[in-house]
């Protein structure tokens, strides 16, 4: 998606958010840190970004990429705005009949009435061939 004669990039990015550049034949990314590093616009290149926190509101999170001409001189801007998604399986891990995001006994399990930690119970059988 880069501009006509665009021959590098460069890339910015708000402080929630990590961002790698994947290179062809390389098998390690190069992190971003946001310093004005630019990189030759190559076929095959990845950006990879990622979040490892919730937003606190919707699109507070962005990443802009940069495209420059031979000499440096910028062409155009393209740029992504994020927002992170808190996902937790949270259960009643003291069997009190109320879930708690933070109880201490999520981590451990122990049997009988005064016992503690998830009680899961998975279908295994072969409803549908």
């Amino acid at each position: 998606a880069a501009p006509a004669g665009a021959v590098a990039f460069g890339v910015k990015h708000t402080e929630g958010v990590s961002v790698d550049v994947l290179f062809r034949g390389r098998a390690e990314p190069e992190a971003v840190s946001g310093t004005g590093a630019r990189w030759p616009l190559d076929e095959g290149t990845v950006l990879r970004f990622s979040m490892s926190q919730a937003s606190s509101e919707v699109n507070d999170n962005k990443v802009t990429v940069s495209f420059y001409a031979e000499g440096g001189k910028p062409i155009n801007q393209a740029g992504v705005f994020l927002t992170g998604i808190g996902i937790s399986l949270d259960v009643d891990a003291d069997r009190d009949g109320v879930v708690e995001k933070n109880s201490p006994n999520k981590a451990s399990w122990a049997w009988g009435p005064e016992g503690h930690g998830a009680i899961l119970l998975v279908s295994c059988d072969k409803e549908f061939p």
